[in-house]
């Protein structure tokens, strides 16, 4: 069996060496969390001292959302099945409920068990027979969770897994921390989320590397106080009898999501937004994500095609270029 896991690279190699030209000196920090890299570059005289906030602040949600860490909030209401929660679990699980009722189920946080059958929260990688997988299905329903002011409620057998949506809720925390401090331009790359504070340092805006799918980049964003999150299936994933199996389960079938596209990047003010719509997308599939896209306001998206065709929104027409080997290229530019 062939596994692969990948840090997954909404890449900002490209930025962060153009800002090291510069003349403002920057605080950078880096640290294991939440199951990925995290790195953290801060410009400004308050810059240690916000780095080493947003340090903490990092561990501290880490301890909050963890799905298996057992003195989470989300590790004691799976085991106890009703649970008070802490200010930011219940923001994020409430928040979270909203965008499964948003993607009609597309994003569904109770789909736990079924990626645990699979083994991508354990390593332990296996296809699960059709009955283990019906049987699991029972327990995957959103609507199953009740949150009543800050204590969620789940029937037996139904679990949270808040990792779809944590890593953009931490960038959001992350960016009205840094905001706090005095902070003015801030980067910061958290496994696939970066998410900016402003503008780099000179004015100009962040360029944020996207990855291609079989490699190296395929594009580039320019943002500026904008959140950027791409979910893949190249991102993890393990292959077995010469099929590929990936991470992005379809709720609705309790398998990897065969949806005909190979990427789906999320660009929004709002890092939990970005996060939860990435993967949602991803399982709707390009017709069903392009009308949903066309009901919002609140996002725009560049969707990779799994025959390498890429498709972007019309808010990102002046924002986006393809880059590198992907050069020349047919873009296509959606519009509502």
């Amino acid at each position: 069996m062939r596994r692969c896991v990948l840090a997954a690279a909404a890449a900002c190699l490209l930025l962060l060496a153009a800002c090291a030209q510069g003349e403002t000196k920057a605080w950078e920090g880096e640290l294991l969390a939440m199951d990925t890299i995290m790195k953290l570059t801060l410009y400004g005289e308050n810059a240690p001292q916000a780095g080493a906030a947003a340090m903490d602040r990092i561990r501290e949600l880490e301890g909050l959302l963890s799905v298996t860490g057992e003195g989470s909030d989300v590790y004691r209401a799976n085991h106890t099945g009703s649970a008070q929660l802490s200010p930011d679990a219940a923001a994020l699980l409430d928040r979270a409920l909203a965008l499964c009722r948003e993607t009609d189920g597309a994003l569904d946080v109770t789909v736990y068990p079924v990626v645990r059958a699979w083994g991508f929260t354990t390593g332990e990688y296996r296809v699960p027979d059709d009955g283990e997988l019906e049987a699991l299905l029972e327990r995957v329903d959103y609507r199953q969770a009740t949150l009543e002011g800050d204590r969620v409620t789940l029937p037996e057998g139904v679990e949270l897994d808040l990792g779809g949506v944590a890593k953009g809720y931490t960038g959001d925390q992350l960016m009205a921390l840094l905001e706090g401090e005095g902070v003015a331009s801030a980067i910061v790359e958290l496994g696939g989320n970066v998410q900016a504070l402003g503008a780099k340092p000179d004015g100009s805006p962040w360029r944020v590397a996207l990855q291609a799918p079989e490699g190296g980049y395929a594009g580039v964003l320019e943002i500026v106080d904008r959140a950027v999150v791409t979910s893949g299936g190249y991102q993890r994933y393990f292959e077995q009898d010469g099929e590929i199996y990936w991470h992005i389960i379809d709720p609705a079938q309790g398998r990897p999501a065969r949806s005909g596209l190979q990427s789906v990047t999320i660009v929004a003010e709002e890092g939990t937004l970005c996060d939860g719509l990435s993967t949602a997308l991803f399982v709707m599939g390009r017709e069903r994500a392009l009308d949903f896209w066309r009901t919002r306001e609140d996002f725009e998206c560049v969707l990779i095609s799994e025959d390498n065709t890429v498709a972007v929104t019309e808010g990102l027409e002046e924002s986006f270029s393809l880059y590198g080997d992907w050069e020349g290229r047919p873009l296509e530019i959606i519009r509502r």
